[in-house]
C-alpha cells in the first residue's frame, strides 16, 4: 500500500502534465500555426496630417481625454484648414488600444480615387483619438466612448451646415471594439438612427465579448436585439481575420441575424474577392487588398443627384455583396442592360466539341467564337468557361437571336460570372436558360496580352464526388481518399459530415499532368455555403498541395448544405485527393472556442480542492496537501452530470419560467449551444484541462512561495511562532477601513492588490517562520539521538540526562504540536491565497485602465469590483490572521466544506460567458470559511 500511495501523486502528476501539455498544443496551433500573411501595406503618398477639430466647451470639459480629428495629406490638407469641407463625411473608430492615425490607410486610398475621378465625389475622413485606451478590458469606457461619439457626429455635421449638398447622415468604420462602439450608439436613449447611413466594422466581437470580465460588455447586444425594427435603414457590414486573427475569433465578429433585418453582411477576409488573405488582428486596418474594396464601394455608393452616400438600402447592399461576396468582374452597375447587339468587324466562329481551349496572343483580329447549345442540352447539364483577363469589359453571351452566321441579339452573361485568383469563371446550368441558342465568347484585339479561355459542358453529377471525412477520435491515422480520374476543368468533391466547429482535417491534393508545358495555376477553394467563410489556395501544376478545413461557424440546425471543396483544375491534370483528422487542429478549435472559459474551469476545481481540505479537517483533524486534494476530489463526474442536468432543463418552456420567476441568470452553456459552439464532451474536456492547469498552476504557485521564503529566511532571522487569538484587533479594523475607503475612493481592483501583497507577504513569513521550526525540532531530534546511543557515557550521567529530558519534553510536545497547527494553516492558506491569485487575475484588467487613465480622473467609474472588492478586504484580513485550530471546532465547518461543490456547478453554469460573476461564488465560499473562524 505504500508504494500504491507514492506512486499515485506521480501518476496524477503524470496525467495532468499531459492534458497541460495538450493545452499548450492547442495554445501554439492558435497563435503560430497559421498561414502567412498575405496582404499588401498601405502607403502615403504624402505626409499624412491630422487636423484637430474644436470640441464645444462642454464636450471637451466632459470629455478631457478625447479627441477629434480629420485626416489630411499635401494640399488637401492645407485647403481643409479653414473647415470649408465639401465631401462625405466617414468617422473612423480605432479599437482597443488602437491609434487614431490607424485611418490614414482609408484616408490615403480615398484620395487617391478622388485624384481619379478629378475631385467630382471626394470623402472627409475623420477619426476619434480614444486616448488609446484598454476598452476590451473594461467596459465602463465603451458608455463613455460611445456618448463621446455621438457628440462628435453632431460636431461633423454642423461642420457641413449651409453647404449645397449638406450631408444629414455619416458613415463610420470602427476597428475591433470601435465597431462595438458604434453599434451601442444605438442604445443611447437621445440617439437618432438615421445619423448612420452605413456601418463597416474589421474583426469586432458582435456575439460576445472576447473575455466577459464586467457587465458593461454584455450589455450591447441586447440593445442591438430589442430594437432591430429601428435598424432597417442601417446597413452594416462585418469583415473578420479568419484564423490569422487569434484575438477575435470569426465566429464572433458574425452579426447576430435579426427578424425582418436584410441590411446586415458578415465576412471573412479570406472570402473577400481580390484579398483572399487572412488577416491578423491589427493589419486588417491597412490591408491594402481589404481597403482597396472597401474604398471602392464608398465610391460606387454615392448618390449622384445628394452627392452623398445614396439613402436606399437596396442599392448598398447590392455594392457590398458586389464587392465583398461575389465580384464578378465588372465595375458596379445598379441597372445595367443585359440585352445588346453584338457589334464590330469580327470573325465568326462555330466551335462543337463540348471541352475547348483557346490562347490569346498578339492577335489583331477581334473573334467571336459561338457554341450551339442544342447539341449539348439532352447530354449535358452544365457549362463551364474561364478567361484568364481580367479587365472589366464583358466577354460572354447568350444568343437569344441568330441566323446562319452570326447572333443578331444577346444578353450579357458576364454578370454571372466570379473572379478568383488569376481568372473569371462562369458556370451556368442550361436548363435554366431555355431561351438561348448559343453561348458567345467575345475575343478582342490584343496587343502584348497573353490570356487563355477555356469551355467545358459537363454534366454535374459527373463532376461531383463525395468524400466522408473521417471521424474525430481517428486521430489522423486514417484517411479519406478519392483520385479524380477526368481531365476535366472543374470539380466539386463534397466533404460529406462536415458541419461542426470542433472538426479539423488536413487535405492534401496531389496534381499529375500528363506533360511539363507551361499551364495555368489550380485553384482550390473551401467554400462553406451557410457563411461567407471561404478560403482559396493557388498552386502551381503538377504539385502537392496542404490545405486546412476547419470551420468559424457551425451549420445551421435547418441549413442541409453541404461543404464543397471546388477545384478549378488545368485541363490535362488529374487529381488526388485525401483527408484525414488532425489533432492538433482540433485543439487549436477547442481553445479558440473555450479559451476565456479556461479561469472559470481552473478556479471551479480550485474551489473543489478547498471544499476537500475543509472535509479533511472534519475527518482527520489535519489539512491535506492541496495537489493530493485536488487529485481526489477534482472528479468531472461531480459536477458534469449536475451540468448536463441543467442544460438539458433550460430546453423545457417551464423550467426557463421558473428560471425566470427566481430571477436568475440564463445558463451559459445553454446560449453557448444555440451559438453552436457547445459541442459534444466540451465541457467534461475543459474541466480535464482546468484540471491540469490547475494543478501545475498549484505546483508552480507554492513552489515559488517555498523559493522565497527559503531566501528570506537566508537574510532575515525569523521570528518565533506565535498562536494570535484576536482575529479582529482596532489595528485591523483600521486597516479595513483604509483599503475599504481607498476601494470606494479609487478603484476596487487597487484595493484588491494591496490586500493580496498583504496576504502574500504574510503567508511567505509563517512559510519561513514554520521552516525555521522545523529546522529546531528536526535539530534537537537529532541530538536526543547521538546522546541516547552514545555508550561510553557514564551511568550516572545517562540518569541525569534522562532527568533533564524528561524536564524538556513538554516544552518539546508544545512546540511540535505548534508546528504542526502552523504546518495545517500555512496548508490553507496557500490554498485560499491560490485562489484568490486568480480573482486578482480577473480584476487586473480594470486596475490597468484606472493606472493607464489616472491623470484624467482619480476614482474609476463605473467600478465593476468595487463593492466585491470592499467584501473580499474585510474577509481575507480576517482569514489572513486566522489559522487551522479555529476552524475544526467550528459548527459551520461541515456546511462549507460542502458549499465548494455546487459552487463549483454554479459558476460553470452561470460564469463561463460572464467571468465577472466568478469573484462572487468565491467570495461566498471564503464568507463561510470566516463564519467558521467566529462560529
Amino acid at each position: 500500500m505504500g508504494r500504491a500511495g507514492r506512486r499515485l501523486p506521480a501518476l496524477a502528476a503524470l496525467f495532468y502534465g499531459a492534458l497541460a501539455a495538450l493545452v499548450l498544443l492547442g495554445v501554439r496551433d492558435v497563435l503560430f500555426l497559421y498561414e502567412e500573411n498575405r496582404c499588401s501595406m498601405t502607403y502615403m503618398y504624402e505626409y499624412p496630417e491630422y487636423l484637430k477639430i474644436k470640441l464645444p466647451k462642454k464636450t471637451a470639459r466632459r470629455y478631457p481625454a478625447y479627441e477629434l480629428y480629420l485626416y489630411g495629406e499635401g494640399n488637401y490638407a492645407e485647403e481643409n484648414k479653414n473647415l470649408l469641407l465639401t465631401g462625405i463625411p466617414v468617422l473612423f473608430l480605432p479599437g482597443n488600444a488602437g491609434s487614431y492615425k490607424q485611418v490614414r490607410s482609408l484616408g490615403s486610398i480615398a484620395l487617391r480615387k478622388a485624384e481619379d475621378v478629378d475631385f467630382k465625389y471626394h470623402f472627409n475622413f475623420f477619426s476619434v483619438n480614444f486616448n488609446e485606451e484598454l476598452v476590451a478590458l473594461y467596459g465602463g469606457s465603451l458608455q463613455r466612448q460611445t456618448k463621446f461619439v455621438h457628440e462628435c457626429i453632431k460636431v461633423i455635421l454642423k461642420l457641413y451646415r449651409d453647404r449645397e449638398f449638406a450631408p444629414t447622415s455619416v458613415a463610420i468604420v470602427g476597428h475591433s471594439m470601435g465597431g462595438l462602439v458604434a453599434r451601442a450608439l444605438l442604445t443611447l436613449k437621445n440617439f437618432k438612427p438615421e445619423l448612420i447611413n452605413l456601418l463597416i466594422t474589421q474583426a469586432t466581437p458582435h456575439v460576445a465579448p472576447v473575455m466577459p470580465l464586467d457587465k458593461y460588455l454584455t450589455a450591447v447586444n441586447n440593445h442591438w436585439i430589442l430594437k432591430a425594427q429601428d435598424l432597417r435603414n442601417l446597413t452594416t457590414l462585418s469583415v473578420a481575420g479568419g484564423f490569422r486573427d487569434y484575438q477575435v475569433r470569426s465566429g464572433l465578429a458574425f452579426l447576430p441575424r435579426l427578424s425582418q433585418h436584410d441590411s446586415a453582411l458578415s465576412v471573412v477576409s479570406s472570402a473577400v474577392p481580390r484579398a483572399w488573405a487572412s488577416t491578423d488582428h491589427l493589419s486588417i486596418v491597412w490591408c491594402k487588398e481589404l481597403i482597396l474594396a472597401t474604398i471602392r464601394a464608398f465610391f460606387d455608393l454615392i448618390d449622384e443627384n445628394t452627392r452623398q452616400i445614396t439613402e436606399d438600402p437596396k442599392k448598398r447592399m447590392s455594392v457590398l455583396n458586389h464587392h465583398f461576396v461575389r465580384h464578378p468582374a465588372k465595375i458596379f452597375e445598379e441597372n445595367p442592360e443585359t440585352s445588346m447587339e453584338l457589334t464590330g468587324a469580327f470573325m465568326w466562329i462555330t466551335v462543337k466539341t463540348p471541352k475547348w481551349t483557346y490562347s490569346v496572343y498578339n492577335d489583331s483580329d477581334g473573334k467571336y467564337f459561338t457554341f450551339p447549345l442544342a447539341s449539348h442540352r439532352k447530354s449535358y447539364s452544365h457549362v463551364y468557361c474561364g478567361n484568364s483577363m481580367l479587365d472589366t469589359s464583358s466577354w460572354i453571351y447568350g444568343c437569344m437571336n441568330s441566323n446562319s452566321s452570326m447572333c443578331l441579339e444577346a444578353t450579357d452573361l458576364s454578370w454571372r460570372a466570379e473572379l478568383l485568383p488569376g481568372t473569371k469563371v462562369v458556370i451556368l446550368k442550361l436548363q435554366d436558360y431555355p431561351s438561348l441558342s448559343h453561348i458567345v465568347l467575345q475575343v478582342p484585339p490584343t496587343v502584348g496580352n497573353k490570356y487563355t479561355l477555356d469551355c467545358e459542358f459537363f454534366r454535374e453529377d459527373s463532376r461531383t464526388v463525395q468524400l466522408p471525412v473521417t471521424h474525430l477520435f481517428s486521430f489522423g491515422l486514417s484517411s479519406s481518399k478519392i483520385l479524380l480520374n477526368s481531365t476535366g476543368l472543374l470539380y466539386n468533391v463534397q466533404l460529406q459530415h462536415f458541419n461542426q466547429v470542433y472538426q479539423a482535417f488536413k487535405i492534401y491534393i496531389e496534381s499529375h499532368c500528363h506533360s511539363l508545358k507551361e499551364r495555368k495555376p489550380s485553384v482550390y477553394r473551401l467554400h462553406i455555403p451557410w457563411s461567407h467563410e471561404d478560403s482559396i489556395t493557388v498552386a502551381k501544376a503538377p504539385s502537392s498541395t496542404e490545405i486546412s478545413a476547419k470551420l468559424h461557424i457551425a451549420q445551421p440546425q435547418n441549413d442541409n448544405r453541404i461543404p464543397e471543396l471546388n477545384i478549378y483544375s488545368s485541363s490535362d491534370c488529374q487529381y488526388e485527393v485525401i483527408l484525414k483528422t488532425s489533432l492538433l487542429q482540433i485543439l487549436g478549435q477547442v481553445i479558440r472556442f473555450h479559451a476565456g472559459a479556461f479561469p472559470v474551469y481552473v478556479v471551479s476545481n480550485i474551489l473543489l480542492a478547498y471544499g476537500g481540505q475543509l472535509s479533511t479537517l472534519i475527518s482527520t483533524g489535519q489539512c491535506s496537501d492541496f495537489s493530493l486534494e485536488l487529485v481526489r476530489t477534482a472528479k468531472p463526474y461531480k459536477v458534469e452530470p449536475l451540468l448536463s442536468i441543467v442544460v438539458f432543463l433550460h430546453g423545457f418552456h417551464w423550467f426557463r419560467v421558473i428560471r425566470e420567476s427566481l430571477s436568475l441568470p440564463e445558463v451559459d452553456a445553454a446560449v453557448l449551444s444555440s451559438q453552436d459552439a457547445w459541442f459534444p464532451l466540451v465541457s467534461l474536456i475543459l474541466f480535464l484541462f482546468g484540471t491540469g492547469i490547475a494543478y501545475w498552476s498549484g505546483v508552480i504557485f507554492s513552489t515559488s512561495l517555498r523559493l522565497i521564503s527559503s531566501l528570506w529566511l537566508t537574510l532575515i532571522r525569523p521570528t518565533v511562532l506565535q498562536k494570535d487569538n484576536k482575529l479582529i484587533t482596532p489595528r485591523r479594523l483600521c486597516g479595513v477601513l483604509s483599503l475599504a475607503l481607498v476601494s470606494w475612493t479609487t478603484c476596487g481592483a487597487f484595493a484588491v492588490l494591496i490586500i493580496y501583497l498583504r496576504y502574500l507577504f504574510k503567508v511567505i513569513r509563517l512559510h519561513m517562520n514554520v521552516k525555521a521550526e522545523q529546522n529546531i525540532l528536526n535539530g534537537d531530534l537529532d541530538h536526543s539521538k547521538e546522546t541516547s546511543w552514545n555508550p561510553s557515557i557514564d551511568t550516572i550521567k545517562n540518569q541525569s540526562s534522562m532527568d533533564s529530558t524528561s524536564k524538556a519534553t513538554p516544552q518539546s510536545l508544545s512546540n511540535s504540536t505548534t508546528v504542526a497547527e502552523a504546518v495545517n494553516s500555512l496548508k490553507m492558506h496557500v490554498t485560499i491565497l491560490n485562489l484568490f491569485t486568480w480573482i486578482m487575475l480577473l480584476n487586473l484588467p480594470s486596475l490597468i485602465y484606472w493606472l493607464k487613465n489616472l491623470r484624467y480622473n482619480v476614482r474609476l467609474d463605473p467600478d465593476p469590483c468595487r463593492l466585491t472588492a470592499i467584501v473580499l478586504i474585510c474577509i481575507l484580513e480576517i482569514l489572513m490572521n486566522s489559522s487551522t485550530s479555529e476552524v475544526k471546532s467550528s459548527k459551520l465547518l461541515k456546511i462549507a466544506s460542502k458549499v465548494p461543490l455546487p459552487l463549483s456547478v454554479a459558476m460553470l453554469a452561470f460564469g463561463q460567458m460572464h467571468l465577472y460573476r466568478v469573484p462572487h461564488f468565491v467570495t461566498f465560499s471564503l464568507l463561510l470559511h470566516v463564519l467558521c473562524c467566529v462560529v
